[in-house]
């Protein structure tokens, strides 16, 4: 009873073992089936298979001028060569210069798409642009704040900025006593000027960095 169960066992097991090698070959057409394939293989395995590969590319740089790279795998390079620290030795089929061409286009599509317009504030009417220029035409001494506040009863919200541009337009004989460049001449030791600086990682996620900078010395603090 025993050998004809250890037989069958054995059958079991013959037949079962090429499908298990089969599973488990690395995919020669998806590199996530190919990443997990290699999660069971051990370092050593792994090691002399990636020799054996790149030895193919050699071979196949020699023969090959220029080899033609999809999107997807311009994507995919530029990722991988990420979690590589010595990236530009693993790259045998394109120069370093053109993996970093390619992570700019990248850049500059992912800005593009960030910065795309996504409509902003409605432009003021004829009407309120002609109240704003006579308020400040017959109030002098009134600024932009004191506007804003006068427009607010009447249920009109104009943003700062925008009076400032129409008040200059109105009062343009109006200069002030001290220039902004004057100012921060006599006051640059005690002036400090700061700015969120927005910077993009390698995977295209936005940071931003709190910048502060002595107009004295251009000392960064």
């Amino acid at each position: 009873m025993q050998s004809r169960f250890g037989t069958f066992l054995t059958r079991v097991v013959s037949t079962l073992e090429p499908v298990f090698l089969q599973l488990t070959q690395p995919s020669r057409h998806s590199l996530a089936l190919a990443i997990a394939a290699d999660l069971p293989r051990s370092k050593s395995e792994l090691i002399a298979e990636n020799a054996l590969l790149r030895q193919q590319l050699i071979v196949l740089h020699r023969q090959i001028k220029k080899p033609r790279f999809t999107p997807s795998d311009r994507l995919w390079r530029v990722l991988l060569a990420a979690r590589v620290q010595r990236w530009k030795d693993t790259l045998l089929l394109l120069k370093p210069e053109t993996l970093l061409r390619w992570h700019r286009k990248g850049f500059r599509l992912f800005w593009t798409f960030k910065s795309r317009k996504r409509g902003g504030r409605p432009k003021l009417s004829i009407e309120t642009i002609n109240l704003i220029q006579q308020m400040a035409k017959e109030n002098l001494l009134w600024g932009a704040e004191r506007i804003r506040g006068e427009l607010l009863k009447l249920n009109l919200k104009v943003a700062t900025t925008t009076l400032q541009k129409y008040i200059r337009l109105t009062r343009p004989d109006r200069t002030p006593s001290q220039t902004w460049s004057v100012f921060l001449n006599n006051h640059a030791k005690d002036v400090w000027a700061c700015d969120f600086l927005p910077v993009i990682d390698l995977f295209f996620r936005q940071r931003h960095l709190f910048f502060i900078v002595e107009l004295a010395s251009r000392r960064i603090v």
